[in-house]
Protein backbone atom coordinates (compact mmCIF):
# COMPACT_ATOMS: atom_id res chain seq x y z
CA UNK A 1 0.00 0.00 0.00
CA UNK A 2 1.38 3.37 -0.99
CA UNK A 3 1.35 6.12 1.61
CA UNK A 4 0.61 8.77 -0.99
CA UNK A 5 -2.67 8.88 -2.90
CA UNK A 6 -2.27 12.23 -4.68
CA UNK A 7 -5.94 12.98 -3.86
CA UNK A 8 -4.89 15.89 -1.65
CA UNK A 9 -2.62 17.56 -4.18
CA UNK A 10 -5.16 20.30 -4.85
CA UNK A 11 -5.66 21.25 -1.21
CA UNK A 12 -8.65 19.04 -0.42
CA UNK A 13 -9.07 15.94 1.70
CA UNK A 14 -11.86 13.57 2.65
CA UNK A 15 -13.64 13.44 5.98
CA UNK A 16 -14.62 10.10 7.46
CA UNK A 17 -17.74 9.66 5.41
CA UNK A 18 -16.28 10.76 2.09
CA UNK A 19 -17.10 14.47 1.83
CA UNK A 20 -14.20 16.43 0.32
CA UNK A 21 -13.24 19.61 2.18
CA UNK A 22 -10.45 22.15 2.05
CA UNK A 23 -7.38 21.29 4.08
CA UNK A 24 -7.86 24.69 5.73
CA UNK A 25 -11.29 23.65 7.07
CA UNK A 26 -11.85 24.35 10.80
CA UNK A 27 -12.48 20.66 11.40
CA UNK A 28 -9.09 19.70 9.95
CA UNK A 29 -7.40 22.41 11.97
CA UNK A 30 -8.95 20.98 15.14
CA UNK A 31 -8.14 17.32 14.57
CA UNK A 32 -4.75 18.15 13.07
CA UNK A 33 -3.87 19.96 16.27
CA UNK A 34 -5.06 16.97 18.31
CA UNK A 35 -2.64 14.89 16.21
CA UNK A 36 0.16 17.39 16.86
CA UNK A 37 -0.56 17.21 20.59
CA UNK A 38 -0.48 13.43 20.43
CA UNK A 39 2.96 13.55 18.81
CA UNK A 40 4.33 15.88 21.48
CA UNK A 41 2.93 13.57 24.15
CA UNK A 42 4.83 10.74 22.47
CA UNK A 43 7.98 12.80 22.85
CA UNK A 44 7.25 13.47 26.54
CA UNK A 45 6.68 9.73 27.00
CA UNK A 46 10.01 8.96 25.30
CA UNK A 47 11.98 11.20 27.67
CA UNK A 48 13.02 10.55 31.28
CA UNK A 49 9.60 9.95 32.82
CA UNK A 50 8.49 7.45 35.44
CA UNK A 51 6.52 4.36 34.43
CA UNK A 52 3.24 5.45 36.02
CA UNK A 53 3.20 8.73 34.13
CA UNK A 54 4.39 6.99 30.97
CA UNK A 55 1.39 4.65 31.20
CA UNK A 56 -1.04 7.52 31.80
CA UNK A 57 0.34 9.45 28.84
CA UNK A 58 -0.03 6.34 26.65
CA UNK A 59 -3.67 6.12 27.80
CA UNK A 60 -4.16 9.82 27.01
CA UNK A 61 -2.70 9.31 23.53
CA UNK A 62 -5.21 6.55 22.90
CA UNK A 63 -8.08 8.82 23.95
CA UNK A 64 -6.78 11.55 21.66
CA UNK A 65 -6.88 9.20 18.65
CA UNK A 66 -10.57 8.62 19.30
CA UNK A 67 -11.19 12.35 19.77
CA UNK A 68 -9.43 13.04 16.47
CA UNK A 69 -11.51 10.38 14.71
CA UNK A 70 -14.74 11.85 16.06
CA UNK A 71 -13.71 15.30 14.84
CA UNK A 72 -12.82 13.90 11.40
CA UNK A 73 -16.20 12.19 11.00
CA UNK A 74 -19.09 13.89 9.26
CA UNK A 75 -21.97 14.70 11.61
CA UNK A 76 -24.12 11.76 10.55
CA UNK A 77 -21.11 9.42 10.75
CA UNK A 78 -19.69 10.94 13.94
CA UNK A 79 -21.96 8.69 16.00
CA UNK A 80 -19.80 5.76 14.90
CA UNK A 81 -16.70 7.55 16.23
CA UNK A 82 -17.98 8.84 19.56
CA UNK A 83 -15.05 9.64 21.81
CA UNK A 84 -14.51 6.85 24.27
CA UNK A 85 -14.14 9.54 26.89
CA UNK A 86 -15.97 9.04 30.13
CA UNK A 87 -16.23 11.08 33.30
CA UNK A 88 -13.69 8.72 34.85
CA UNK A 89 -11.11 9.86 32.24
CA UNK A 90 -11.52 13.46 33.38
CA UNK A 91 -11.45 12.30 37.01
CA UNK A 92 -8.25 10.32 36.35
CA UNK A 93 -6.52 13.50 35.16
CA UNK A 94 -7.85 15.41 38.17
CA UNK A 95 -6.54 12.74 40.55
CA UNK A 96 -3.11 12.83 38.89
CA UNK A 97 -3.09 16.63 39.10
CA UNK A 98 -4.04 16.58 42.79
CA UNK A 99 -1.43 13.94 43.64
CA UNK A 100 1.38 15.89 41.96
CA UNK A 101 0.18 19.27 43.19
CA UNK A 102 0.18 18.16 46.85
CA UNK A 103 3.96 18.08 46.82
CA UNK A 104 4.62 21.24 44.81
CA UNK A 105 5.49 24.64 46.22
CA UNK A 106 2.67 27.16 46.02
CA UNK A 107 2.75 29.19 42.83
CA UNK A 108 2.99 32.94 43.35
CA UNK A 109 3.96 34.03 39.83
CA UNK A 110 3.69 32.91 36.26
CA UNK A 111 6.53 30.54 35.42
CA UNK A 112 8.85 30.95 32.47
CA UNK A 113 8.97 27.52 30.76
CA UNK A 114 12.35 25.83 30.50
CA UNK A 115 15.22 24.42 32.48
CA UNK A 116 15.29 20.89 31.10
CA UNK A 117 14.23 19.19 27.88
CA UNK A 118 11.51 17.18 29.63
CA UNK A 119 10.06 20.23 31.36
CA UNK A 120 10.13 22.29 28.16
CA UNK A 121 8.55 19.52 26.09
CA UNK A 122 5.76 19.16 28.65
CA UNK A 123 5.11 22.91 28.41
CA UNK A 124 5.05 22.70 24.60
CA UNK A 125 2.50 19.87 24.84
CA UNK A 126 0.46 22.05 27.23
CA UNK A 127 0.37 24.99 24.82
CA UNK A 128 -0.55 22.74 21.88
CA UNK A 129 -3.32 21.28 24.06
CA UNK A 130 -4.63 24.78 24.79
CA UNK A 131 -4.63 25.55 21.05
CA UNK A 132 -6.48 22.30 20.34
CA UNK A 133 -9.03 23.23 23.00
CA UNK A 134 -9.57 26.67 21.42
CA UNK A 135 -9.97 25.15 17.96
CA UNK A 136 -12.44 22.52 19.18
CA UNK A 137 -14.45 25.24 20.95
CA UNK A 138 -14.46 27.28 17.74
CA UNK A 139 -15.60 24.21 15.80
CA UNK A 140 -18.37 23.65 18.37
CA UNK A 141 -19.93 26.93 17.20
CA UNK A 142 -20.85 25.25 13.90
CA UNK A 143 -20.65 21.50 14.63
CA UNK A 144 -21.96 19.38 17.47
CA UNK A 145 -19.08 18.50 19.78
CA UNK A 146 -19.57 16.50 22.95
CA UNK A 147 -18.98 18.62 26.05
CA UNK A 148 -16.69 15.98 27.53
CA UNK A 149 -14.18 16.55 24.71
CA UNK A 150 -13.75 20.19 25.71
CA UNK A 151 -13.62 19.35 29.43
CA UNK A 152 -11.04 16.63 28.79
CA UNK A 153 -8.80 18.95 26.77
CA UNK A 154 -9.10 21.64 29.42
CA UNK A 155 -8.14 19.22 32.19
CA UNK A 156 -5.37 17.73 30.07
CA UNK A 157 -3.71 21.12 29.68
CA UNK A 158 -3.92 21.57 33.46
CA UNK A 159 -2.36 18.13 33.90
CA UNK A 160 0.49 18.99 31.53
CA UNK A 161 1.19 22.25 33.39
CA UNK A 162 1.37 20.50 36.77
CA UNK A 163 3.38 17.67 35.19
CA UNK A 164 5.97 20.19 33.94
CA UNK A 165 6.20 21.72 37.42
CA UNK A 166 6.49 18.32 39.10
CA UNK A 167 9.20 17.24 36.69
CA UNK A 168 11.15 20.42 37.39
CA UNK A 169 11.06 19.70 41.13
CA UNK A 170 12.07 16.06 40.61
CA UNK A 171 14.94 17.08 38.34
CA UNK A 172 16.01 19.76 40.84
CA UNK A 173 15.41 22.51 38.27
CA UNK A 174 14.59 25.92 39.68
CA UNK A 175 11.37 27.42 38.36
CA UNK A 176 11.99 30.87 37.00
CA UNK A 177 9.20 33.20 38.04
CA UNK A 178 8.10 35.79 35.51
CA UNK A 179 8.54 39.31 36.79
CA UNK A 180 7.04 42.19 34.82
CA UNK A 181 9.28 45.11 34.02
CA UNK A 182 8.85 47.68 36.66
Amino acid sequence: MKIYTKTGDKGKTSLLGGTRVSKSDERLDAYGTIDELNSFLGLVRDLEIDVGRKNLIHEIQSRLFTVGSSLAAENERAKDFKPDLEERDVARLEQAIDAMNEKLPQMRNFIIPGGHQLVSTSHIARTVCRRAERLVIKLSNSEEIEDIVIRYLNRLSDYLFVLARKQAVELNIDEIPWKPKG
